[in-house]
Formats: C-alpha cells, structure tokens, sequence
C-alpha cells in the first residue's frame, strides 16, 4: 500500500458509515449488509408526484444520518455510494442518453463559507462524470428568503420565486439538464430551479435527488 493509501486510511478509515465494520472494496464506505437495508424510494412512497423528478432513498433511519453527515459534517467519503444511489435513481426514471448538461443545487456564500463546500456540487460532478457528461454551476441563489424548514407547503413555494438566476443562459439553451439536490421535501424549491432553467432557454429540465421526506 502506498503512502498516501495509509494516510487516507487514518483519516477516513475503510468502515461502514453506518455499523462499523470492514468495507468491501476501498471505495465504498457503506457494508453489503446495511445497503441492503438501505429504504429505497418506492413508486408507492408518493414521490412521483412531481413532474420529471426522481429520488433514490426514504430520508429516514440510517440514510437519514448518513446524509446530514455527508452535508454538514464533512463526510465527504460518502460521495461514491451517493453517487451510486443518484445514477440508479435517474436511470430508473430518466433516458440518461439525452441528458446535455448535469447542474448542482447552488448553495449560499454563507452556507459554502461555513461547510467549505457544496455537497450538491460534489455529487453532481460524480454524477456527471460517471455520465461523461459536462457539471456546469449555472444556477445562482439570488434575494432574500427565509430557511424553507420551518415553513408550510404554500410558503415553500412563495419563498422561493425569484431565488435562483441563470449566470450562463447559453450553457442551458436548448439543452436538456438534469439537476442534483440532495434533499427533496415538498419539491418547491426543485420546481422554482426548473422554472428558471427553462425560463433561460433549456428544453426539458429533470431533478435527481439523493433522499426524499415521505409524507405521513
């Protein structure tokens, strides 16, 4: 093993994120065991609901943790298991061949500051290479809005229009994007993306999601 494979063991050790053990392969930091209990979305879960978007797994239990990890702990070792989840979930859906462009979530200076990252970025680039595809950052946040957490299905949806700009229209125009987020709840703020895409010239805009909130 090289130098560098013994100091990425020490600081992301090759365990499962969920229950400790050995990992089966480097790259994966998620046992054979634990992603076979993994709460996969179902068509029955509600979540195609939403024109053109798809999610991988129920945020609940243990995907639930790994993913607030993963977004705000630094848990960025996640990303190839993430990325798995995220290219089954838009290829069950989705016709991957005629997607031109992959585009993150954009997140908020502060927010970016805060983390040093963008966990919607890191997996869209995944994605996207995977797809060998282009990952372009062409969705801004703009305005002021409050946190969409605290906030009923009908404030979602006023919170969030006119949020997001377009800084590149002519990487969109005419082109079918496939947009990465990392958790969908009501899907307001997917449809406020989709609606600025489209707005800027992109014909047909599909949302890809790591987890999605099942409704009770």
């Amino acid at each position: 093993m090289s130098v560098g494979g013994r100091i990425l063991d020490a600081v992301w050790p090759r365990r499962c994120e969920v229950c400790g053990a050995d990992v089966d392969r480097p790259a994966r930091y998620v046992c054979a065991d634990c992603l076979n209990r993994v709460p996969f979305v179902r068509p029955e879960d509600g979540v195609y609901e939403i024109p053109d978007a798809a999610s991988a797994v129920r945020f609940e239990c243990e995907t639930r943790e790994m993913i607030l990890g993963f977004k705000f702990n630094r848990r960025v070792w996640l990303k190839d298991d993430f990325a798995d989840w995220l290219e089954a979930a838009a290829a069950s859906r989705f016709d991957l061949a005629a997607v031109d462009l992959v585009v993150p979530m954009p997140t908020t200076v502060r927010h970016r500051m805060d983390r040093g990252y963008n966990p919607c970025d890191l997996l869209a680039r995944e994605l996207a290479r995977r797809m060998c595809r282009v990952c372009r950052r062409v969705l801004a946040r703009c305005g002021k809005f409050a946190r969409q957490g605290s906030l009923n299905e009908v404030e979602r949806l006023e919170n969030v229009k006119g949020t997001f700009a377009v800084r590149h229209p002519e990487y969109v125009r005419g082109r079918t994007v496939l947009l990465v987020d990392d958790i969908m709840t009501t899907g307001a703020t997917l449809a406020e993306c989709a609606r600025t895409l489209k707005a800027a010239g992109a014909s047909r805009v599909w949302s890809v999601t790591l987890a999605r909130s099942v409704r009770t």
